[in-house]
């Protein structure tokens, strides 16, 4: 049974046409099919040209259950490909010829797929924009395995290595940095330096003897056996003003010092301005000190290792710039980045780093992040630069929300807790946009309708937000209260009561356009009000004799009192 459906544009990442009048070989067929399972999955079409013209599959091709086989008993592992047949008119016009075409919707793989043959392929974006499948060479396979959460790389033991290898110095900072730490696992400090590393995953028993580890090598390795075992492991900071570099350094050295050096470069360029608010002052940093500890602490955590390149550390007029090597593991995107479950790409790496206190030990070091922007009514950390093949957070330059603050600081004082994130974003989202429904909510933050529902409700209840009307039109804004405090009552009038006074005008011309008549109903959805409140303001237009009833009960229509 023949199908009809669109065909895409353009060739993508994702599609591939293939032209089929001359009989494609098998070979390419399958060619494209392991590329595609080994890159994101994708459809393939036969019988289609590189421009997008449908020229009709070769007959040989033409049986789907028969081309389904084939692409399973010449890939390794089988890919389950679905083959279905489809029409698509070959010409423009409710005239054009309608030719058949196959095509192919393969499914990623969730291990490295090969030909029957040995072939391993994969799909990439040339430069000017079009996609071409590729080999997929040896060194590729570990950056690909460790993206789909199949493989540690960090946990692996270093061939041809040994304790040597390790640098009794940064061995002696990893007890200062562990004794020093307020978030460190202090019980470290009683085992000893094997029992130590060995409980860091440092070191991996190859035929019982300790050999170190990727993550060992780089927390506390020698400088030259990391550059020997891991060559892609390096760093830069850098700070322009303008065109002009004002600072440009690269690290080479393990982790624990290139962490500690490049907190110490920023602190000169991130200075404190003193906000007043009343008799006290508060000291506000240009960036967050810890946001931009977890996001160090990340880029080096997360990174792909078996990639080149360097993680990144840029200070500009324009903000902060955190990147490293290596995208968003499979699973993580920018929408659900807040929500997802903590999971990386070295495993092993992080927790060491965890235990030692640099990274947040629940795993949501995002958060922090976040957290570090909206405390102070910031604009929100920005993703938006990350790719396939690295990962890139921007946090502005801006000058402080001090009404935010002061509400966010009081209501922590009040409760003696801090706000949670979830709740942070709801007022961040109504401080930006003034008025909200929850659909619009949904629509903007990462979190279930349930969430964000109970989080809205949590600061009616506190005060902080307020909401008008009923119904799936109920909208929020943030509280009389919260204005009052800014001395800024004008803004809230201007989101309230100017809409109460306009209530008559907009009921009125409402019936105008529907014909003279208007329902109560039709008067709730319009205003946002429950059925009581849309009533009394009906009611006070029958009595200046505007409008007049007409029929009984809650569908009763009011007409406009013709002059």
């Amino acid at each position: 049974m023949e199908n009809t459906l669109e065909l895409p544009k353009r060739e993508t990442l994702t599609v591939e046409f293939k032209s089929d009048q001359k009989l494609l070989s098998d070979g390419e067929i399958i060619d494209t099919v392991v590329a595609l399972s080994n890159t994101e999955g994708g459809s393939l079409y036969l019988g289609v040209e590189d421009d997008g013209t449908p020229t009709g599959v070769h007959p040989s091709h033409s049986d789907p259950t028969g081309l389904a086989a084939l692409i399973a008993n010449r890939t390794v592992p089988p890919v389950p490909a679905r083959v279905s047949a489809i029409s698509l008119a070959s010409g423009e016009g409710a005239g054009a010829e309608r030719v058949p075409v196959v095509l192919v919707e393969v499914p990623m793989s969730r291990a490295i797929v090969s030909s029957s043959d040995g072939k391993i392929m994969r799909r990439r974006i040339k430069a000017d924009g079009s996609p071409e499948s590729v080999p997929f060479y040896p060194y590729e396979i570990v950056t690909r395995l460790s993206t789909l959460g199949q493989l540690d790389y960090s946990a692996f033991p270093v061939p041809d290595s040994s304790m040597d290898d390790f640098d009794p110095l940064e061995l002696r900072r990893l007890r200062d940095v562990l004794s020093r730490s307020k978030g460190g696992d202090r019980a470290l400090l009683e085992l000893s330096e094997g029992e130590l590393l060995a409980a860091l995953r440092m070191t991996a028993s190859v035929e019982g003897e300790p050999v170190p580890t990727i993550t060992g090598l780089l927390i506390a390795g020698r400088r030259e056996s990391i550059a020997r075992a891991v060559p892609t492991h390096g760093a830069t900071f850098q700070v322009l003003d303008g065109t002009e570099v004002r600072e440009n350094r690269d690290f080479d050295q393990p982790l624990l010092y290139t962490i500690e050096m490049i907190r110490e470069l920023f602190e000169p360029w991130n200075p404190k301005r003193e906000l007043e608010d009343g008799l006290f002052t508060w000291p506000v940093p240009e960036f967050d000190g810890r946001a931009f500890r977890e996001a160090l602490v990340n880029a080096f955590g997360h990174r792909d290792y078996a990639s080149m390149g360097s993680v990144r550390v840029l200070v500009e007029n324009e903000g902060l710039t955190v990147a490293n090597p290596g995208g968003f593991i499979e699973g993580i995107t920018i929408r659900n980045l807040l929500t997802a479950e903590p999971h990386g790409r070295n495993e092993c790496l992080m927790s060491a780093l965890k235990r030692i206190g640099l990274a947040e030990k629940t795993g949501r070091g995002v958060d922090r992040i976040y957290e570090g922007s909206l405390h102070y009514g910031r604009p929100l950390p920005d993703y938006t630069g990350s790719t396939q093949t690295s990962v890139r957070v921007f946090i502005a330059r801006s000058a402080p929300d001090t009404l935010f603050m002061r509400m966010i600081d009081e209501e922590r004082s009040r409760t003696g807790k801090p706000l949670s994130l979830r709740l942070l974003l709801v007022l961040d989202m109504l401080k930006g946009q003034r008025r909200l429904t929850m659909s619009a909510l949904s629509d903007q933050l990462p979190f279930t309708d349930a969430e964000i529902r109970s989080a809205v409700e949590t600061l009616v209840e506190t005060g902080l937000v307020e909401a008008w009307g009923s119904g799936s039109s109920r909208s929020y804004t943030l509280s009389r209260k919260v204005y009052a405090r800014s001395g800024d009552g004008v803004r809230f009038v201007r989101q309230s009561d100017i809409d109460r006074v306009r209530y008559p005008e907009l009921i009125l011309k409402l019936a105008a356009q529907q014909g003279g008549s208007v329902t109560r109903r039709d008067v709730e959805d319009l205003l946002h009000v429950d059925g009581k409140k849309a009533y009394r303001v009906i009611q006070g237009l029958v009595g200046e004799g505007k409008l007049k009833l007409g029929g009984k009960g809650r569908t009763a229509a009011y007409t406009l009192v013709d002059k």
